[in-house]
């Protein structure tokens, strides 16, 4: 009971630390006689940037400060050749840096007939490599340990701990059930993309950090890999039901069993992809959204403002918590119909499995 009061208070306090850094930002944009844009400033947190963005405060001489974290900018044009600089140069989109501009954290060549590559690192790559790296190491680590003996002849420790049983789950309610006999030769992928997915998942919630899991392109390179995975797997069964339905009509199962059964093979990753994306993503959209509702009350009347925030803050706690938990729900749903997809691409194959 003291430890879920501890986490509470922490995520309480996290909470009204997002509202007190964003006040001055409101106050900013009331001064310059700005409307709120709710739409805006939720898009804008949501969406890539090719820096990392914790907070504004607003200095007594009118200047602002912007606790940033910038990322290099890798440009390739035919008429310039390649560019290498800091995002710091383009101060926050207000100024140009070496013939180049930056509007809503998309960067075009000042001159409209110099066509731009655009090979940057941001903060969705780089977080990526963050948790890549997170992964690895962690990984590497209990490995070590479990071909020194640690976990297999004596008790696990540390990590292995937490992850064991995580391992464990994956391989005996995900793996097994609905890849029978194959299992082991797919575990290693269920692993590698339950532990990706999840780790994303929860660095996403952190402030000033990219929500990657909520970035449609992220979601269909993990789609189309699941997609090739299954299609890899498919056996003559499988193709045969197909082109072939057995037990059918002849006219039905040309007009309207094929086009069904091939569209389902399409189906199955874009349900992947989706629905991974549409949930990471609504949770911050929900959470944001509380956090907006006190800055619009505020305009119509600093009492309503400032009476609403306790009811905000809470709701975005809840959320909060509710999110943590969608992390590693989200991770495992999409392993889990993964798992399934694959099963179902060695149709009749679990017999052979067994004999």
């Amino acid at each position: 009971m003291r430890l879920n009061g501890l986490k509470f208070m922490l995520v309480a306090c996290f909470s009204l630390f997002l509202v007190l850094i964003s006040l001055p930002a409101g106050a900013n944009e009331e001064v310059a006689g700005e409307k709120l844009d709710p739409a805006k400033v939720i898009m804008e947190h949501i969406q890539d940037s090719h820096e990392f963005h914790f907070f504004t405060l607003k200095k007594a001489d009118g200047s602002e400060f912007h606790a940033t974290i910038p990322l290099p900018v890798i440009l390739y044009s035919k008429e310039r050749g390649l560019s290498v600089f800091s995002s710091s140069k383009f101060h926050h989109g207000h100024d140009a840096y070496n013939g180049y501009k930056m509007e809503h954290d998309k960067i075009h060549a000042e001159d409209p007939y110099v066509h731009v590559y655009d090979f940057s690192i941001t903060k969705n790559v780089m977080q990526m490599f963050i948790a890549l790296t997170l992964l690895v190491v962690v990984m590497l680590n209990i490995a070590a340990k479990y071909k020194k003996g640690q976990g297999v002849t004596s008790a696990p420790k540390g990590w292995q701990n937490a992850i064991e049983p995580v391992i464990t789950l994956i391989r005996d309610e995900v793996a097994k059930p609905n890849l029978a006999g194959k299992y082991k030769k797919y575990l290693p992928y269920l692993l590698t993309v339950f532990f990706f997915i999840l780790i994303n998942n929860l660095f996403g919630l952190l402030p000033g950090s990219a929500n990657v899991t909520g970035n449609i392109a992220f979601t269909v390179v993990l789609g189309v890999i699941s997609f090739f995975v299954i299609l890899f797997s498919t056996n003559k069964h499988f193709w045969g039901h197909i082109f072939w339905f057995p037990g059918v009509p002849t006219p039905i199962r040309i007009f309207i069993m094929l086009p069904v059964e091939l569209l389902g093979v399409f189906t199955k990753p874009f349900a992947l992809i989706v629905r991974l994306f549409a949930n990471m993503v609504a949770g911050h959209i929900i959470i944001l959204s509380f956090i907006t509702l006190i800055f619009i009350f505020g305009e119509m009347n600093g009492i309503a403002g400032w009476g609403f925030s306790p009811l905000s803050i809470g709701f975005a706690v809840f959320i909060y918590l509710i999110e943590i938990m969608v992390a590693f729900i989200q991770a495992f749903i999409f392993t889990n119909l993964t798992a399934v997809f694959i099963g179902q691409a060695f149709e009749g194959g679990h017999d052979e499995a067994h004999h």
